[in-house]
């Protein structure tokens, strides 16, 4: 599945990631979200409407300097993972990233491109690239349970 769709405004980014994350919550499957981008792309705009979705109301920032923040739903748990100053399996390793449950909630990555060949296969990528100060193309590629992401 392909999908590619442009968001005019950080609004509606958020807005499209609150509808991926309320069709998380609805199937109730775990996911891992692998996002793509430079800076200032949008994806912790993303992010912020996904928590929306899956039911957290409090606030979401990035996760730059934790390097992973956690945000519990009323539905499904998510993890917010920043890999900027990741480079590669050894420097994983040492963010504790492997003693998350993969296989429950929703892994919403940043920076995969610093961490690819560590995604796991299947997981749905999320690429943000910028076509004007407020306009973003994105491409969501993976998972066909999100076919109508964009429409």
């Amino acid at each position: 599945m392909k999908k590619e769709f442009i968001t005019l405004s950080a609004a509606e980014t958020e807005a499209a990631g609150e509808k991926l994350g309320k069709e998380l919550a609805k199937q109730k499957q775990p996911a891992v979200i692998a996002f793509f981008g430079g800076m200032g792309m949008g994806k912790t705009a993303f992010v912020r409407g996904l928590c929306r979705g899956v039911g957290y109301k409090g606030e979401v920032s990035s996760p730059t300097f934790a390097i992973v923040q956690e945000y519990h739903g009323s539905g499904l748990s998510l993890y917010h993972f920043d890999m900027y100053r990741i480079e590669g399996a050894m420097d994983l390793e040492s963010t504790g990233f492997y003693d998350y449950p993969l296989d429950e909630g929703v892994f919403a990555i940043e920076w995969s491109e610093n961490i690819v060949s560590e995604l796991p296969a299947g997981c749905l990528r999320i690429t943000i690239e910028r076509l004007s100060d407020a306009a973003r193309q994105i491409t969501i590629e993976g998972d066909e349970r999100f076919a109508d992401l964009g429409d």
